[in-house]
């Protein structure tokens, strides 16, 4: 590996800072193991350069340099950024580690060893599997924050990197990495690494924004002097510590969010800019210095209530503490004020390794405790972001052969994992490679696991599987197929029965069935069926029991027999419902018979809605609403497969599922008013409620149990006299 005069000189610059910058927690004899190794490798040829622009020593140093300079992490996290290159991974034993660095700098290199491997594996970087089997893998958070170092690092010089590599460095960037730092606290890096992807995955639009902000800068500097300096002649005669006030604009990546996902124009978003106020307080005087410039903010402009945050007396799970409010500002536009201290501000710059150095760490317990609190902050879900972290302890995430990636509950086999992929494969499996080892059924899977499903044509699914799987697809998937195995020897065994009766002359007579039943102590006229297919009930003993009560029975006086009347006899025409012909009807019955039918998903229609039917594959009819959103791709793709349909009979009675969506101003009480109205006007039950509260819009989601089209209507009408809201629509 040949060195350019360039790269050496900023290689000795680096060190030199790094030297400077860990002199209070790295011993010279500790870089000087770091240097020997990396000379060693170089000199063994074990470091490879797969790209030419980029340095391996120099881009580990630039990533450590990041760690110590911007993230404010310690020993451990340095010397093992120092390591973090794919070659040296490979060739470093855990025994030398631990000697040289200790356990903390092995742990987490052991961490960054494993998600190594993992990635090798590929399964889709991006995924949300991914990221939760990353997290597991890395078991010490700090291997983590070493990963989104190393990714900033690799973005800020992505122009080294071959072009072709670009599109896929900018998209992990922002859907792996920027959401490990948003739920890191790493609000400064999160936002860089959205804003850098956007820059080269659709530089276009990075730079008409980019440009606007520019074009606009005059005038936002302008507003934001004239909103500050009132505030800040306030909080002079207020307060005695000093304070900084400044604007702080919202990230490009941000403003492109709001313009995709509102369908707004850059010049309708008017939240671009926050204010935020920094008080240099200590720590005694910071949440009441903090409450005390928030009262002078909101006494001289109007506050949204809505869009107050306290995270002062309940800080966020990754130490971020702030105290957020929304004004209404001159010229009516709204303006977000961030209030916090200067050891808040350096958190949220910083994130959690700030966190825990203003906090201190004396001891193991203080470094298990900073571990278990950023562990806490990456499993935390309840943050506003996409990044939904599942409980390690409750997950495990299993590769296919392909390395498509699964994600299982804790405690699964694997026939969960076969049904998982497909019903067939389930109900054929016979056991598994797991690893390229041969295992049963019955075998618990781990995280990480490599499984090739092994099957076998005779096998079927056992009542017995029933006690070890865990999923409930797994357990409906086997039920189900058991019941279709119980109803096809059932067909078998009544057919059989019919047989031998026909060869012997004796005809049947449907009303000792259930006297039958009984006799053989079976529950279901199924299961006695199924006894005879399966040979567990010989038919020659059934059709002796027939004769007995048969001829019980003829010799009864005619006046102890049965009469029967025309009246009570009814004639069930139900499978002719659906007949060949252009103008033929399904008629939409909740007791038809012989005819398989269901409601559509993708339109959930309910009665009184104007139908049709459409024939699926399977040869079932699935119901769709006229104006379904797949209604004109159906009639145009399979018109010979659409069916007429109408609703028969009255609504009453009967119940369906529909939802709500509400949009409107989010005043206070609007939830309440609303289902107020529903509980005191309308005799449903309200199965759901989900609401979405954004820049002063309020969007409801709500799922209700209706009788008909005709109520959900006049709910729906009723809904819109509330005050507030704009509009509902039936999704």
């Amino acid at each position: 590996m040949t060195t350019r005069p360039e790269e050496s000189k900023e290689i000795r610059y680096l060190y030199r800072q790094l030297r400077t910058l860990t002199q209070s927690y790295i011993l010279p004899e500790q870089w000087m193991a770091i240097r020997r190794i990396w000379k060693e490798a170089k000199a063994d040829n074990q470091i490879s350069r797969p790209y030419p622009k980029v340095h391996p020593l120099l881009h580990v140093m630039q990533t450590a340099y990041i760690l110590a300079q911007e993230m404010s992490t310690r020993r451990s996290s340095v010397e093992a950024a120092m390591l973090y290159h794919p070659d040296l991974l490979r060739v470093l034993d855990d025994d030398f580690l631990q000697q040289t660095f200790g356990t903390s700098a092995c742990n987490i290199i052991q961490g960054l060893k494993r998600i190594g491997e993992l990635a090798q594996k590929g399964g889709g970087t991006e995924s949300e599997n991914y990221r939760n089997l990353m997290l597991s893998f890395a078991q010490d958070g700090r291997a983590v924050i070493i990963m989104i170092a190393e990714r900033l690092n690799a973005m800020r010089h992505i122009d080294d990197y071959p072009e072709e590599m670009h599109e896929s460095m900018a998209r992990s960037a922002v859907m792996l990495y920027a959401p490990l730092a948003h739920r890191m606290g790493l609000y400064a890096m999160k936002t860089e690494l959205e804003d850098r992807s956007l820059q080269f995955s659709q530089s276009e639009v990075y730079q008409e924004i980019t440009r606007k902000l520019a074009e606009s800068k005059q005038v936002r500097e302008a507003y934001i002097s004239r909103f500050i300096e009132p505030i800040r002649a306030k909080i002079s005669e207020a307060i005695q510590e000093p304070f900084t006030i400044k604007g702080r604009t919202k990230s490009v990546h941000s403003i492109w969010n709001k313009i995709k996902n509102k369908q707004l124009t850059f010049e309708d978003i008017y939240d671009i800019f926050a204010i935020r106020v920094i008080i240099d307080a200590p720590a005694e005087k910071e949440k009441a210095l903090c409450w005390l410039v928030y009262s002078i903010v909101t006494d001289m402009y109007q506050p949204n209530p809505s869009r107050t945050r306290d995270w002062l007396s309940i800080p966020k799970s990754n130490g971020y503490e702030s105290l957020h409010t929304t004004v209404l500002g001159p010229e009516d536009k709204w303006v977000e004020v961030q209030i916090r201290s200067t050891r808040m501000n350096e958190i949220a710059e910083k994130g959690l390794a700030a966190h825990w150095r203003y906090k201190g760490i004396k001891s193991e317990k203080g470094l298990d405790e900073m571990l278990t609190q950023i562990r806490e902050a990456l499993e935390n879900r309840s943050d506003d972001d996409d990044f939904k972290m599942e409980m390690y302890s409750d997950e495990i995430y299993i590769f296919t052969p392909k390395g498509e990636l699964f994600k299982l509950p804790a405690g699964a086999t694997v026939l969960d994992f076969a049904y998982a992929i497909h019903t067939n494969l389930g109900n054929k499996c016979v056991g598994a490679k797991v690893n390229d080892k041969n295992v049963p059924i019955r075998y618990r899977l781990k995280s990480g696991d490599s499984v090739e499903i092994q099957t076998g044509n005779n096998q079927q699914p056992k009542q017995d599987w029933l006690n070890f799987v865990v999923t409930s697809r797994a357990r409906n998937k086997i039920k189900q197929t058991l019941k279709e195995n119980v109803q096809k020897l059932a067909e078998f065994g009544r057919d059989a029965l019919m047989r031998r009766m026909k060869n012997r002359k004796i005809e049947f007579e449907e009303p000792y069935l259930m006297r039958l039943v009984k006799r053989f102590k079976h529950k279901t006229v199924t299961d006695f069926f199924a006894a005879i297919g399966e040979g567990r009930l010989d038919t020659n003993l059934v059709i002796e029991a027939y004769l007995e009560f048969l001829n019980k029975d003829k010799t009864l006086p005619a006046s102890d027999l049965a009469i029967f009347s025309a009246e009570n006899y009814a004639y069930d025409a139900a499978e002719e419902r659906v007949k060949q012909g252009k103008d033929d009807v399904l008629v939409i019955d909740q007791n038809l018979k012989g005819l398989e039918f269901k409601m559509s998903r993708c339109c959930n229609p309910i009665y009184g809605d104007d139908v049709f039917g459409f024939v699926s594959v399977t040869g079932g009819i699935k119901v769709h609403r006229l104006d379904c959103p797949n209604a004109a791709q159906l009639r145009e793709r399979y018109p010979y497969r659409v069916v007429k349909a109408r609703w028969a009979g009255q609504g009453e009675g009967s119940q369906y599922t529909a939802t709500l969506q509400i949009i409107g101003k989010d005043d206070i009480g609007i939830v309440t008013n609303i289902t107020s109205l529903i509980s005191k006007d309308f005799n449903v039950n309200i199965r759901s409620i989900r609401i979405d509260s954004t820049d002063g819009l309020f969007r409801g989601f709500l799922t209700l149990v209706v009788s008909d089209a005709h109520q959900l209507a006049q709910i729906s009408k009723k809904i819109m006299t509330v005050r507030g809201v704009k509009q509902v629509i039936r999704e």
